[in-house]
């Protein structure tokens, strides 16, 4: 690559970034509607959770934005998809105490994350990990999923009160690890949460491009980061940039 800096200090997102979301999040839904003894077929069950999943992208958006409070998000992401598809007889709130259960009982990572991270280990990075979440959640998929142990760090939306990109989660987590921004990299999945959010505060970033979409806004002329951007579509390329 044209550019390279000598980082010390790696900010990593979670969320499929490092643990597979999407096909976790996938797969608890599946037990949770066995525990509430719902029977889906396939296509029934595929098509709640992209609606699931449609309406738990919307939330989070209002939530990052303050307008949704989590009280609200966890009940409204169920509620609004049972109403959508007439889905009637589950109680929406005890239908997230379930799914939030099953959640960090799944373990994929995405392909390559935990060779990647022992390499890091081993060249002496110092990682951390800045993620927007629920702490109950957040905390438990890292240890399930084995990985907890390569972060000196975990910082979590709602424990500092600021969700990605709020300026505040960055500023609180470097102070924290005590990171200077010359050596410290965010490297995420989210164009909006992890990227914006890092290059707005002042530091480099890595916008891991798996879905390789053409969204192309924060390389344009429009915006003057000061800051490093690298854009890459596997987290296996990760050594190539640090």
């Amino acid at each position: 690559m044209k550019y390279k800096r000598k980082y010390s200090h790696l900010f990593f997102d979670l969320d499929n970034t490092l643990w597979d979301f999407s096909a976790n999040s996938y797969d608890a839904m599946k037990s949770a509607f066995t525990r509430v003894d719902w029977q889906l077929s396939k296509t029934e069950f595929d098509l709640f959770f992209y609606a699931y999943s449609e309406n738990n992208r919307m939330l989070w958006d209002e939530y990052r934005k303050g307008n949704v409070l989590k009280k609200e998000l966890v009940s409204l992401r169920f509620q609004k998809t049972f109403d959508e598809l007439r889905i009637k007889g589950i109680d929406p709130l005890e239908m997230n105490d379930i799914y939030l259960e099953e959640m960090p009982r799944q373990t994929r990572l995405v392909n390559g994350a935990e060779s990647v991270l022992e390499y890091l280990k081993n060249r002496g990075y110092e990682m951390f990990i800045i993620t927007n979440g629920f702490t109950q959640v957040q905390h438990k998929k890292l240890e399930s999923a084995g990985i907890r142990k390569y972060f000196k760090k975990v910082f979590i939306s709602e424990e500092i009160l600021a969700p990605k990109p709020a300026r505040e989660i960055f500023e609180y987590a470097l102070k924290s690890a005590n990171a200077p921004k010359v050596r410290s990299i965010m490297i995420g999945d989210d164009y909006e949460s992890d990227i914006r959010g890092a290059l707005d505060f002042g530091i480099d970033a890595v916008y891991i491009n798996s879905h390789k979409d053409n969204n192309n806004s924060l390389f344009s002329e429009g915006f003057n980061f000061r800051n490093l951007l690298f854009r890459i579509n596997s987290l296996s390329e990760i050594p190539e940039i640090v």
